[in-house]
């Protein structure tokens, strides 16, 4: 099912987004990084709250549906039976939200940061970088959308380096920066000498002991250089342009958007510093980006939750 005129082309199309934590967390970040985009375009009128409580959450997916908001977008990893309620109680609102699970019609769409291709790219450079062949690496949540891209991770690192071993730790926090920077050090002290900065904190502990980072989502190299040595970047853009474009011409409909986080439609990069990468290796990585661009190379998505070498 397909919503049925569409909004008149002069009349933008009104969406607000439902954050968990601040703007200025790296996965959250993307998504407002993207809205803003469209509304300086002049396409959306967009409102966002932050920081809502997954308590307080239905409420207010309830108090921008009965707004009239065109597209209301979020993330319901937390929530998931409340906000598909939400969703069928007002099927003329188009929903599109971060989850785990699929879409439902009519109305309610998801998507996801499918960043594994670059999160394999950015491997292979941490393989390659390492002296000890030991990686740590420091996660928020082990659930599929951390965990597939530190696979994928795993999976480039073994692939350049098969005697590469990993140490693995999962926070249970998608922002806690001193228990993130408490684990590396831990991980830096039974030898690991690259570190995965999937969370805040990670890069931090980096620093202090003068060893290699590698980022995710969002590109963190400014804040610490001469750490980072390349990240796998999330562009939420094409996700977001292509719901706004289905909202505005009546054609929003149930579905996966979860592809248009792939390198082949802009939705994920690699971003590298080719002053800590050695040559040789930055030429392998981006040969094996253009495989993965000409559909020639695909990498493996592993939702299952990675644990450490023993």
């Amino acid at each position: 099912m397909v919503f049925g005129t569409g909004i008149a082309a002069a009349q933008d199309v009104k969406v607000a987004a439902i954050y968990t934590l601040p703007v200025e967390q790296q996965w959250i970040s993307r998504i407002h990084k993207a809205l803003n985009a469209a509304a300086e375009r002049g396409d959306i009128e967009y409102v966002f709250s932050e920081n809502v409580a997954n308590t307080d959450y239905e409420r207010v997916m309830r108090e921008y549906a009965e707004q009239g908001q065109d597209l209301i977008v979020g993330e319901v990893f937390g929530l998931e039976r409340a906000a598909r309620k939400v969703a069928k109680d007002y099927p003329d609102t188009a929903f599109l939200m971060g989850s785990s699970f699929g879409p439902v019609a009519p109305n309610f769409a998801v998507f996801d940061n499918w960043i594994h291709e670059p999160s394999y790219l950015s491997g292979m450079i941490a393989g390659s970088a390492t002296e000890s062949n030991v990686i740590g690496m420091v996660g928020g949540y082990a659930i599929p959308e951390v965990n597939r891209l530190m696979n994928a991770f795993m999976d480039g690192a073994r692939a350049v380096n098969p005697d590469v071993k990993f140490i693995v730790n999962f926070i249970d926090s998608w922002y806690d920066p001193p228990k993130a920077k408490e684990s590396a050090f831990a991980m830096m002290d039974a030898g690991a000498d690259i570190m995965y900065a999937e969370r805040f904190g990670v890069s931090d502990a980096a620093v202090e002991r003068g060893v290699k980072a590698v980022g995710n989502v969002i590109d963190t190299s400014g804040d610490y250089p001469g750490t980072i040595l390349a990240s796998a970047l999330w562009h939420m853009e094409p996700t977001i342009d292509k719901a706004i474009a289905n909202v505005k011409s009546g054609n929003f409909e149930a579905a996966d958007y979860g592809q248009f986080s792939f390198m082949g439609y802009g939705g994920g990069s690699l971003v590298l510093d080719e002053a800590l990468v050695p040559a040789e290796v930055v030429t392998a990585t981006r040969e094996k980006e253009a495989e993965i661009m000409d559909g020639l190379f695909r990498v493996n998505v592993n939702d299952a939750r990675p644990v450490s070498d023993n």
